[in-house]
């Protein structure tokens, strides 16, 4: 057995020959490379997906260090998209990987999946580019899952994987479903990973970050977050992609 094939025989023993050709063909885009994108990115690579398009304007703070998988000593200072170019060529050096620089907006759109991705994970935590995103999707019927608000929960337990529409105790997808409605787009084909834990939230778990993910130059709201909550959220978004990917998941 040749060690391109031994990297994945788990993978290829539970899927077969024909799904495990069908990852290693696929091209997906992840759409930023944080606490939750960096986790799904992680569960693609190690499933052997092929080809991978990684979206992230961001560099790599001390703060991201206490969730982000891509944060590392070694890794301060670097961009997203660097240090997730490197990490998956570690795991599988056979992966095509493009990274894209940007901050999403309706200007880099559609530069962006012009690159026809088969799938998109939408890891972005900003309202309005994470709308804009999910939208533009929706209308091209390129398929995608996006993560709703992982910050703020503690309960494994309550993550849930299902539709727009479906979603409840979560700020973030009241929001999306709000604006996403009065665009006209229809809730129920969306889908999403979410919790529907209502968060207890103490008082210090608000609070202005200078330096660390802001929007083209924005302060905005931090809220603290804990690793193992961001991780299943992205690791449960990898998980649909690939069931997607293969023919298992929802349409």
């Amino acid at each position: 057995m040749s060690e391109s094939n031994d990297r994945f025989m788990r993978t290829r023993a539970l899927l077969g020959n024909d799904k495990m050709a069908r990852l290693q063909s696929a091209t997906v885009m992840i759409v930023g490379l944080g606490a939750v994108g960096g986790y799904a990115l992680e569960g693609l690579a190690r499933a052997g997906v092929g080809n991978l398009i990684l979206v992230d304007f961001d560099t790599i703070e001390p703060t991201n260090i206490n969730r982000q998988i891509l944060a590392l000593t070694s890794t301060l200072g670097q961009s997203k998209t660097d240090a997730a170019r490197a990490r998956v060529a570690d795991i599988n050096p056979a992966c095509r990987i493009i990274t894209r620089n940007v901050f999403v907006n309706q200007e880099s759109i559609g530069e962006l999946l012009a690159t026809k991705p088969d799938f998109v994970i939408d890891a972005i935590d900003a309202l309005n580019p994470k709308c804009n995103l999910m939208e533009e999707l929706w209308r091209r019927k390129i398929p995608f899952i996006s993560s709703m608000g992982a910050a703020l929960k503690q309960d494994s337990s309550k993550i849930i994987y299902g539709r727009l529409n479906q979603t409840r105790n979560c700020a973030l997808a009241r929001f999306v479903r709000k604006r996403l409605k009065h665009r006209g787009v229809d809730l129920k084909q969306i889908w999403c990973v979410s919790s529907t834990e209502q968060a207890d939230i103490p008082e210090t778990a608000l609070f202005m970050e200078d330096n660390e993910a802001q929007t083209e130059g924005r302060r905005r709201h931090t809220m603290g977050s804990l690793p193992t909550i961001t991780a299943i959220f992205g690791l449960t978004a990898a998980n649909e992609a690939i069931r997607r990917l293969t023919g298992e998941g929802e349409e």
